[in-house]
């Protein structure tokens, strides 16, 4: 009998995905109805696939978008995070499992009493991070718990990077996911986290200026400053009595430094509206957030607000940026300081119809087993092909169709609300992922604890 799959949206993190559920279409009876609003952009073999159907859908449009779910026996959501609850309320009624890999909102946790009690399945987070790293992070933990060990240390850390044969400019850095996140990021409050049993917390107008730094075999040294909430999972990890908890995002040696720039100036703020940004050049935007002087010039000012000589590598990539050039014009209307900055830098960190880019994960274990204290390390490493089937698109969305495939084979039985920390999900999914070139190395190294040597600023 044909199984019925329900993809709802249709963006940059679905091509893998898409593949996946066409490949597998003949083997297990599949029909993919991938529901848009803008179904053009969809690759022709996908569109012209016989176990693929297009539906124009409006996510407003009640009445059509739960025709869709209730004729469906399991649906994905790749909507923007915000429409989850929106897709998840429409499951519940019609009695239809839900994947999705965003973050698990508050309101999808209240729904947690009544899809377990209707036997349904709503599996969130169950992408790339959140995702790969919660069963990467699970299955050594478990592993290091049912040898009698107890954990006193875990830090992690994934980056969306430029792969290095496409690392084309000063920053080392190219958008390969939602360029709002990055501009915005670390903004909301002071980040927090665990050191040897004390809270810690960096405010964000120094978070760029403490960064820990680690080596990856094969691929050089890479920087990771702290997410805003590295306790986030604290419980769900099972990790209450740990030392140290901490999470981050990593970047390139140096780009940090430079993201500082951005940050002290005032061009990441989203909190305010600047009333004349339709037309406003670069040169004059860059001059909204340093002092008058009737004789210094734009690029001066600069150089002396921010202390930067004029061979100082940090000013080569503000240079690279254009962020001087009165002729190149932003078209926003009524933007904030970070939208039109993210204008800015889009112009310069878009993929290139042939680039890859990169994702790495890092992990670091410190336990206490029979009395002696060790450490695991473990990485990743994952390459994309081009601007399609990014490393970000085959890491967010393989996971995200492999749970999905599983639940409706009842390989995935438990019922609720949940992230993917068990071992009915992160293990078939870890196993099958490997067979995509989506592996973690793992290296038993001397117990060093949280080392604060490791830390800039």
């Amino acid at each position: 009998m044909t199984r019925k799959i329900l993809v709802v949206g249709a963006g940059k993190s679905t091509a893998y995905m898409l593949d996946y559920f066409l490949e597998k279409s003949e083997s297990e009876n599949l029909q993919i109805t991938i529901a848009d609003l803008n179904t053009d952009g969809i690759a022709a073999h996908i569109k012209e696939h016989s176990a693929c159907t297009l539906l124009t859908l409006d996510i407003s449009n009640s009445e059509e978008r739960q025709r869709a779910v209730s004729q469906a026996d399991i649906v994905v959501s790749m909507l923007p995070a915000r429409l989850h609850t929106t897709i998840a309320s429409d499951c519940l009624l019609h009695k239809k499992h839900l994947v999705t890999a965003s973050y698990l909102s508050d309101d999808m946790k209240a729904m947690n009493e009544d899809v377990t009690k209707s036997g349904l399945i709503f599996m969130n987070e169950i992408g790339l991070d959140p995702g790969i790293d919660h069963m990467s992070a699970m299955h050594i933990i478990d592993q290091i718990r049912d040898r009698g060990g107890r954990i006193l240390l875990f830090e992690s850390f994934t980056g969306g990077l430029v792969a290095p044969e496409s690392d084309s400019n000063l920053w080392n850095y190219k958008f390969t996911w939602n360029p709002r996140n990055v501009v915005i990021a670390g903004q909301g409050g002071a980040a927090k986290f665990i050191q040897e049993g004390t809270y810690k917390y960096i405010p964000y107008h120094k978070l760029f200026r403490r960064t820990e730094f680690m080596e990856i075999k094969g691929y050089g040294t890479f920087e990771a400053y702290a997410n805003r909430d590295s306790l986030n999972y604290r419980e769900a990890y099972g990790l209450e009595d740990a030392l140290t908890l901490y999470r981050g995002t990593m970047r390139k040696v140096g780009f940090s430094k430079a993201w500082n720039m951005f940050v002290q100036l005032g061009m990441t703020d989203d909190s305010y509206i600047v009333e004349n940004s339709e037309g406003m050049s670069y040169r004059d935007f860059t001059n909204l957030f340093l002092p008058y002087s009737p004789t210094d010039s734009v690029e001066l000012k600069l150089r002396h607000y921010l202390k930067i000589d004029q061979d100082d590598s940090m000013w080569g990539k503000l240079l690279e940026l254009d962020l001087f050039n009165p002729k190149k014009i932003i078209p926003l209307k009524h933007a904030t300081p970070a939208q039109m900055l993210q204008k800015i830098l889009e112009d310069k960190w878009t993929l290139a119809e042939d680039d890859k880019d990169m994702i790495v994960m890092y992990h670091k274990f410190g336990y206490e087993i029979h009395g002696k204290k060790e450490q695991i390390d473990a990485n990743m490493v994952v390459v994309g092909e081009n601007r399609t089937h990014t490393a970000m698109a085959k890491t967010v969305g393989l996971p995200v169709a492999m749970a999905t495939l599983l639940i409706l084979n009842k390989k995935i039985t438990t019922p609720g609300v949940q992230i993917p920390i068990k071992k009915e999900v992160y293990e078939p999914v870890l196993k099958e992922l490997t067979s995509y070139d989506v592996v973690f190395n793992e290296y038993k190294v001397p117990y060093l604890g949280y080392n604060p040597d490791t830390v800039a600023g």
